[in-house]
């Protein structure tokens, strides 16, 4: 998985106002946590921390002025309409230590025969995997499925070191019925007769 390095400052002033100053700054306001400790607000480099939130489940090495701390996001808040982010949670983690995080679910393939649609009744699958091995993601074959199936959680293949944090009978994906196309309604053809008739009959 990613693992960037980006250096953060220590934050003092709070509130709206303060955030706003650093946003208006391309910076990012943010809180490490975890670990027992007292939480520590920073501030870190919008650019940068956007670039490397690009991967899922980044591993990020901050460097809090001569200090390194190794975390993950765990909460990201983004701007509704423009979605530049506003704020961001932090969680310490361990070399060697499991965590448990939502992994994007990749498809690949085609589903079978009659039109079938694919519904992702998980957005992400909950996995727990070492810290600094966090899959970026899974790739589930659809390939052939029919129309009435489903994948199930303990039907993913994970990699090594990484197992399910939901349980196995768990819908992840399945194939529903495509609905069928409603025919023109006769009052609608109706109306158009009509229409065309208006002109005629003025």
């Amino acid at each position: 998985m990613a693992d960037v390095k980006i250096a953060a400052q220590s934050r003092t002033e709070f509130g709206k106002g303060a955030s706003r100053r650093i946003r208006g700054e391309g910076k990012v306001p943010a809180v490490i946590y975890g670990h027992g400790t007292e939480p520590v607000h920073v501030t870190l480099p919008g650019h940068e921390l956007m670039m490397a939130l690009k991967t899922s489940n980044v591993l990020i090495t901050l460097d809090i002025e001569g200090r390194e701390e190794l975390v993950i996001p765990k909460a990201v808040q983004r701007e509704a309409i423009r979605g530049f982010l506003v704020h961001l949670d932090l969680l310490i983690v361990k070399r060697g230590e499991k965590v448990t995080v939502e992994i994007p679910i990749v498809t690949e393939g085609e589903v079978g025969p009659g039109g079938g649609l694919l519904e992702h009744v998980l957005g992400a699958l909950p996995v727990e995997a070492e810290a600094t091995h966090i899959p970026e993601s899974v790739t589930v074959s659809v390939e052939g499925l029919e129309v009435g199936a489903s994948i199930l959680a303990r039907d993913i293949a994970l990699p090594d070191g990484t197992s399910l944090a939901i349980d196995g009978e768990d819908v992840v994906i399945q194939v529903l019925q495509p609905q069928a196309e409603e025919p023109a309604g006769e009052g609608a053809e109706g109306a158009g007769a009509e229409g065309a008739q208006e002109p005629a009959t003025a």
